[in-house]
């Protein structure tokens, strides 16, 4: 099984991707792993989600997972669609469970010590730290990473090109969750696949 460790080490940034019209999926995919962005996350939000989900598989290169899934009955529908990982805004342990029986690698939203304590108390030490900059930013990361040392996260929620370098550069975050690289609506490709190579960059 492939672990969510392996998944956030994949590329610095992890496209946050909200789909309206299914025809935007393989143009938006294609792009964004040609530009070196392999892992994409695309939330649940709308209702042409899960077929996105689908076409996006059939890109080369692509690993194609769900975000913003709350429950089980989400986490099913997403298996189902084809979802190579699960991203989650929180952490309830029923989710948890279900993410875990499922054998699929699962990074769920946290946002506080009590939160990382539920996902430790669960096995799970890979968090998604959300929404990033409005509960305290880097600071407050810090203070929450430091009595966790065996946790890593991926912050998500007002990270920008300009921000992004400040923390990447704090060990314990293996990547960064960003939608600037995927705008919404119809796809420019190469507009999208040089964003996508400037996020890139960011890791080396």
């Amino acid at each position: 099984m492939t672990h969510i460790a392996d998944i956030m080490q994949t590329a610095p940034v992890i496209p946050v991707i909200v789909v309206d019209e299914v025809e935007h999926a393989v143009p938006l995919a294609r792009a964004l792993v040609a530009g070196g962005l392999r892992v994409l996350e695309v939330t649940l939000r709308t209702p042409a989600a899960l077929d996105a989900i689908r076409a996006m598989k059939s890109v080369e290169g692509a690993i194609v997972g769900a975000g913003t899934v709350t429950n089980e009955a989400e986490l099913m529908k997403a298996i189902d669609a084809g979802s190579e990982f699960i991203v989650s805004p929180g952490l309830t342990e029923p989710l948890g469970k279900a993410a875990i029986r499922e054998r699929i690698p699962f990074l769920p939203g946290i946002a506080s010590a009590g939160d990382i304590m539920r996902g430790l108390d669960l096995g799970l030490t890979h968090f998604k730290f959300f929404p990033a900059v409005t509960s305290g930013g880097l600071p407050a990361l810090k203070a929450l990473a430091a009595p966790f040392g065996q946790c890593r996260f991926c912050p998500t929620g007002g990270i920008t090109l300009q921000n992004a370098p400040e923390w990447l550069a704090f060990d314990p975050v293996l990547c960064v969750g960003g939608s600037w690289v995927s705008p919404r609506g119809p796809v420019d490709e190469a507009n999208v696949e040089k964003l996508a190579r400037e996020a890139f960059t960011l890791g080396s």
